[in-house]
């Protein structure tokens, strides 16, 4: 009985998700579910990107988090729109939550919507949220042995942000694991190595969603 109530979840999740994916292929706009654990820089990722690309993409935020809004307090200085999911508990966003919020943007004049998802490796991978795709984020901190405990998001992300690297001296973050275990489960995946805090490699992932942003973006994150 268990197995047929979450299917029920996850087929009534991923119907809401296909209409979210056809409105924003129709206003051709790229939603990127940016999933992390909790503290691996998901916002100083979106507060470095929003400083170097809003001059020249419409961007908006959706900040997914447990409670306060605190997240989207340290983006407002970028004068983006940003909508605020408290989920009060729930440990992810789903597709209906962000069906619901769509209104409150102009996605007519928005090229790019970045989704801060809840700080979960688990959850947030198993939900379709209507996105053009996944971005995986970890931290150095966090160890090196995440690709290997959490193979779903790996496989499933189109691109996997590392960040910390100037604190790997301190950590025992072994870098050979880390790709080895990456390249078992998804080959192909670019792999981007930055500080958020430092600057490094982040130019690279710059140049990369700029990109993405410039191609066709009907394709589906299921693909």
């Amino acid at each position: 009985m268990e197995i047929k109530i979450m299917k029920n979840i996850l087929n009534r999740n991923q119907n809401k998700a296909d209409e979210v994916r056809s409105l924003l292929a129709l206003k051709n706009v790229l939603m990127v579910n940016i999933i992390s654990s909790p503290g691996a820089g998901k916002t100083t990722l979106l507060e470095k990107t929003c400083e170097t690309l809003a001059p020249k993409f419409r961007i908006g935020v959706v900040e997914g988090d447990i409670t306060t809004d605190r997240d989207a307090q340290r983006l407002k200085k970028y004068n983006i729109p940003i909508v605020v999911i408290n989920t009060e508990g729930g440990c992810h966003l789903d597709s209906h939550s962000i069906s619901k919020v769509l209104d409150s943007f102009d996605l007519d004049n928005l090229d790019i919507l970045f989704v801060e998802n809840v700080g979960n490796l688990i959850c947030p991978s198993q939900f379709d949220l209507g996105e053009t795709f996944k971005l995986a984020m970890v931290s150095t901190t966090e160890g090196d042995d995440k690709p290997a405990k959490y193979p779903m998001l790996f496989r499933e992300a189109r691109a996997i942000l590392l960040n910390k690297i100037d604190l790997i001296p301190y950590t025992n973050f072994n870098r050979g694991n880390f790709r080895s275990d990456l390249k078992n489960i998804n080959s192909k995946v670019p792999l981007f190595e930055i500080s958020c805090t430092r600057g490094d490699g982040l130019r690279n992932w710059f140049d990369w969603i700029s990109d993405q942003n410039l191609k066709p973006n009907l394709t589906s994150s299921r693909l």
